[in-house]
């Protein structure tokens, strides 16, 4: 399947209201996709929808859905299950807290997991199999904390590490199946996304802060080019992929039938 091919069809993105998702909205109608836009404010959707569509053509649909909501989240799966015409997932849905877990909120962790883990698991899940059948792509939105959990709270760079994770995988299993997988790791990123984390992005250096504009079409380049992780803060990918070979490496060596040397006693040797 040829990149041109992933990309053509109808495009769902989740948090498609704001920020990153409204700006993938915005790209992929004026590359001529039709959209389904996904978030909880009906009302900045259905604004967003008016204004693509009067500016490129594109059918709009607008699917107002709190993903951390089982009822509403089936609405989202339902569609991807029975719109045939989807050949792009772009799961970009989410949340952020700084808090650290002596601090933290069991039930706003819950919230968070749901609406970081558990939503784009299930929508992935739910649009693998029809993607496979047509020819599709899957764009997850992680985040460079996956990277470096000690940088921040560990339940947020946590979903995002899952979301790393669950990307490379997918995109094993997927991609030999005609089905495209890409994980975007953002820094940080100007969205209101800091707002509802309760800080600011003014807190960080300037230099550390991408204007979300120039981070989703950087993000879109790595998908155009092919890429399963696309980092775009990284000015030298070979770092992560000296990271991802020391890796690989490690693996064949985790699983054996004795411990290490170094834990073996003078009874166990």
């Amino acid at each position: 399947m040829s990149i041109t091919q992933a990309a053509a069809g109808t495009i769902l993105i989740t948090g498609a209201s704001t920020g990153i998702g409204a700006t993938y909205a915005d790209r992929f109608a004026k590359r001529g996709n039709d959209l389904i836009l996904v978030a909880r404010n009906a009302a900045k959707l259905t604004a967003l929808a008016e204004r693509l569509r009067a500016e490129t053509g594109v059918k709009v649909d607008v699917l107002a859905a709190d993903l951390t909501n089982k009822a509403d989240l089936a609405k989202v799966e339902a569609r991807l299950r029975e719109d045939e015409t989807i050949t792009t997932l772009v799961n970009n849905a989410g949340a952020a807290t700084g808090v650290g877990i002596l601090d933290g909120d069991p039930d706003a962790y819950d919230r968070l997991i749901q609406l970081n883990v558990v939503a784009p698991t299930r929508l992935a899940a739910v649009a693998a199999p029809g993607l496979a059948a047509r020819g599709g792509a899957i764009i997850n939105v992680a985040s460079v904390l996956a990277l470096a959990p000690e940088m921040f709270g560990g339940v947020y760079s946590g979903t995002k590490a899952f979301i790393l994770n669950l990307s490379q995988s997918m995109a094993n299993e997927l991609e030999p199946k005609g089905v495209r997988v890409q994980a975007v790791l953002p820094g940080a990123t100007r969205t209101e996304i800091w707002e509802s984390a309760g800080t600011s992005a003014d807190d960080l250096p300037p230099e550390m802060v991408m204007g979300v504009d120039e981070l989703v079409d950087a993000a879109l380049t790595g998908f155009d080019r092919g890429e399963t992780v696309t980092i775009p803060p990284l000015e030298e990918i070979e770092e992560f992929d000296a990271l991802t070979e020391i890796r690989l490496g490690l693996a064949m060596k985790l699983s054996r039938n004795r411990a290490a040397n170094r834990y073996r006693t003078s009874e166990t040797a």
